[in-house]
């Protein structure tokens, strides 16, 4: 049997068509990585629409991203459970389904709790699409490719959220921006249903759901600390209390999976520094360019003025680079190994931040920037797919939907931590800041205590605000470049700190003869 022969799916009619294939699962993950940015760019108009504060939007945000990394690692056990098409298909019915239900809600509360929602279809319906393409594509130079289109299509995501978020609030209410999920849904749905082969784990196990239930409660209680942090104080009792919780229950969690027959998450994986580094590289990846898009988007409309659909269409360049740069980078990564990609990719990340920090109300958009959207684009673009290897080529085959669950709750964690934890420091920054400001201005408190809690409420006060508007609006754009300022310069630490681990740890070569064994999984132990 020729090396080719063997390195082929066993199903001659699914190796024929496993380009077709990667296609069908880049559409489906397309939409759900837009999803979780297309909101990004309708902060300002649910700010207004909605009254919601600083956390009520955060929470719009994250609350579809912390059910959906939550949810990951037992929805990847699933798949290689009971079928990766087949949990696929339901989480894209429930993703369309909790769509239609976000685009007619009308409060805060409710639209927060209906993208609750959205995530737990995401989280089927993602880590599916990682594992069915490693069943597909046996090679691993052709794996890498595919690896390098899948990482591309869901990072140009990142930048064709806005894009399509803004032209939809260009002619639509806000509620198309999840309507326009439902006819998407449908024809993945069918494409899926008659190109995707279903793939399994032969010898799967029980789901563990003490670990599942912990992995959730972790996660959640992390990401609610950080959120209500700058509202409470960082020093307040509850906020202590959330943190200490949080590291009471990831220790939990580790001792059960060390302990289970049939664990959720088998953390010795983590032993092997090709999945940590990897993991924490996407972790930092994702949660650089969350955090960095939820301010953006908000110096565009706000502080400059733009209209959605400008405000998205200022991301293009970021798209363009990215969807350029992932596919080269997989490449990259076969001739010179992760260690010499990767690294260098966060440290553009984290110096495009650290530039970001130099923004001004007034900075011309094509100079510094368009300069900084490139940079970060092509420094992200050098990190997904070799990552991404680094975790698929480091676990058995059979746990390829496992495998694919610790790379997106890489993401996801990141993404919601990004959101959280960046939007947590600018309120720190910006509230106290803003109330310096405004208050020999004369506003009544309860217009300043509004001000604090909102950006977009304080650019409505100074609509109305008469002869004063034009004091009051620079006030808040000042105030929100101190915050912007401050969000930046840690993004950017973050980002190198990250690029120093990723030098340290990664691999020199990505593994050429296929994924670690079972064996070789055991054997670390």
């Amino acid at each position: 049997m020729s090396n080719s022969t063997a390195l082929a799916h066993p199903n001659p009619a699914v190796h024929a068509r496993r380009w077709w294939i990667l296609t069908i699962l880049c559409i489906s993950v397309f939409l759900v990585v837009v999803d979780n940015m297309i909101i990004n760019v309708a902060i300002p108009t649910l700010a207004r629409d909605l009254g919601a504060s600083t956390s009520g939007l955060q929470w719009i945000v994250d609350s579809y991203a912390l059910v959906f990394a939550g949810l990951l690692l037992a929805c990847g056990g699933l798949g290689d459970r009971f079928g990766r098409k087949l949990v696929m298909q339901i989480g894209m019915v429930l993703f369309g389904a909790f769509s239609a239900w976000a685009a007619f809600t009308n409060t805060t509360g409710s639209l927060i709790t209906a993208r609750g929602l959205m995530g737990v279809g995401a989280a089927l319906v993602f880590p599916s699409t990682l594992a069915i393409l490693i069943d597909v594509f046996r090679d691993p130079v052709e794996r890498a490719k595919s690896i390098g289109v899948w990482s591309a299509v869901s990072g140009s995501a990142v930048a064709f959220g806005p894009v399509t978020g803004g032209f939809l609030l260009e002619h639509f209410w806000w509620g198309s921006v999840f309507l326009i999920n439902i006819p998407i849904v449908a024809v993945a749905l069918v494409l899926q249903a008659v190109f995707v082969p279903e793939s399994k784990d032969p010898n799967a196990k029980r789901l563990d759901i003490p670990g599942f239930l912990l992995s959730i409660s972790f996660v959640t209680l992390l990401v609610y600390s950080i959120v209500e942090a700058p509202h409470r104080g960082w020093t307040n009792g509850l906020t202590i209390a959330g943190f200490i919780g949080t590291a009471v229950l990831v220790a939990l969690f580790i001792v059960r999976e060390r302990g289970v027959e049939f664990p959720l998450l088998d953390v010795r994986v983590f032993r092997d520094m090709r999945v940590t580094a990897a993991t924490v590289s996407i972790l930092i990846t994702f949660f650089s360019i969350a955090g960095f898009t939820f301010l953006i988007t908000q110096y565009f409309q706000f502080v400059r003025g733009d209209d959605p659909l400008t405000a998205g269409l200022r991301n293009v360049p970021f798209a363009i680079v990215f969807g350029g740069t992932a596919p080269v980078a997989a490449r990259l990564a076969l001739r010179y190994g992760p260690k010499r990609v990767v690294p260098i990719g966060l440290l553009l990340m984290g110096l495009s931040q650290l530039w970001a920090a130099t923004f001004e109300v007034d900075t011309y958009y094509f100079g510094i920037v368009i300069g900084v959207t490139v940079l970060m684009a092509f420094g992200m673009g050098l990190i997904l797919s070799p990552a991404s290897e680094s975790v698929m080529g480091s676990v058995p085959r059979e746990m390829a939907g496992v495998g694919s669950a610790i790379n997106d709750t890489g993401r996801e964690v990141g993404a919601t931590l990004g959101v959280a934890i960046i939007g947590s420091i600018f309120s720190s920054a910006y509230g106290p800041r803003i109330v310096e400001l405004l208050t020999p201005v004369g506003l009544p408190e309860q217009a300043i205590e509004s001000a604090k809690s909102s950006v977009g409420a304080a650019f409505g006060i100074a609509e109305q605000a008469g002869d004063a508007s034009t004091a009051i609006r620079d006030i808040a754009s000042s105030s929100f470049m101190d915050g912007f300022q401050v969000a930046s310069i840690s993004l950017g630490i973050v980002a190198i700190a990250g690029s120093l681990l990723a030098w340290r740890f990664l691999p020199t070569r990505i593994p050429q003869e296929g994924q670690m064994s079972s064996e070789d999984l055991q054997s670390i132990h």
